[in-house]
């Protein structure tokens, strides 16, 4: 007799969202009651998606952007591998209120976010590759079959929110890139346009934004290059066209609107790591035992509910990701 045990993570069949629910978001946005979230005092440590208090109707679901070639891809076939402990994020907390400092430090950034063009849009893959290359963004999505994820998001500053992404795993990248043996890390780095991202005018920051993963991190089945959320392409101000997704990880990873991909063997130094490294680490897993400098991490707060709750190590992942990490002695892989 096969016995199968489920994750910690993942729901009960009678806990899932139900299908019709979701499929039916005005529906789902009429019914639902939206609660405060409690954020916290702290530092804005280059997390995503926060809100307070949003009030902005959802965007429907329906409507598809004739100017996003993108928008045929949607909505992509759900990986039912990929489950969740608790209900998804209404999609206005996720869309709505957000962190991205290339267009200030406020949350209320979404409309700044949309003077970002991003067509046409080209990703270079470079250093140790058997060929470096550079991708149009739509010869990329050609070659790439898209699936849905439904993921948890820890924020550093103790919020989270549970999403459906839509994307790649980031190992298709990393196959298409054909990296040599003597790559260890994986190097991200965003555009740098402070003309149309006046954020990126303030130079006490250390543009462009880079973050960067080992390479076994890179090709492991949860890392996940995002390209929509919510059946719909991914709405500027969550970091369209491509964004990194690593779930067991703190949101600060989540790396947007990526240009480049280099492969090394040196460990790439990330925008926060640089800014404040006594706080933010190159590692970056979730722990609740560990607290952040400033404040605990042994709770939570999902956007749009009153109650916090338990952080679980890894985000909840640690069944899946926590080998990696088991022979690392002498860093610090949190925070």
């Amino acid at each position: 007799m096969l016995i199968k045990l489920r994750k910690r993570w993942e729901l009960k069949e009678n806990q899932a969202t139900s299908e019709s629910v979701y499929l039916n978001r005005r529906r789902f946005i009429k019914n639902a009651a939206l609660g405060s979230v409690a954020l916290s005092a702290g530092m804005l440590a280059g997390c995503e998606e926060q809100s307070a208090e949003a009030t902005a109707a959802a965007p429907d679901k329906t409507l598809k952007s004739s100017l996003d070639p993108s928008a045929k891809y949607y909505p992509a076939s759900r990986n039912d591998t990929y489950k969740l402990d608790r209900e998804l994020s209404l999609e206005e907390l996720a869309t709505t209120y957000n962190n991205y400092y290339e267009f200030g430090s406020s949350k209320n950034i979404h409309e700044k976010a949309q003077s970002l063009q991003i067509r046409p849009w080209s990703i270079a893959i470079d250093g140790m590759v058997e060929k470096e290359m550079n991708l149009d963004i739509d010869d990329l999505f050609s070659k790439i079959e898209f699936e849905e994820r439904l993921y948890r998001h820890r924020c550093v500053e103790a919020w989270s929110m549970a999403v459906p992404w839509t994307g790649f795993p980031l190992r298709k990248l990393v196959e298409l890139a054909q990296p040599l043996s003597s790559a260890k890390y994986l190097r991200m780095e965003t555009f740098n346009l402070p003309d149309v991202a006046t954020g990126q005018k303030a130079h006490w920051y250390p543009w462009p934004y880079i973050e960067g993963l080992t390479i076994e991190e890179a090709t492991h089945d949860l890392a996940f290059i995002a390209t929509g959320i919510y059946g719909k392409p991914l709405p500027k101000q969550n970091g369209a066209p491509l964004r990194l997704v690593t779930p067991w990880k703190y949101g600060f990873k989540s790396t947007k609107a990526i240009i480049k991909f280099t492969f090394t063997d040196k460990r790439p130094v990330s925008f926060w790591e640089e800014i404040q490294g006594s706080e933010y680490g190159f590692w970056a897993n979730v722990n609740p035992e560990v607290p952040h400098a400033r404040w605990s991490q042994a709770t939570e707060q999902p956007l749009g509910k009153s109650e916090r709750v338990p952080t679980l190590p890894f985000n909840g992942y640690a069944e899946d990701i926590a080998y990696l990490y088991q022979n690392i002695k002498g860093e610090r892989l949190y925070t």
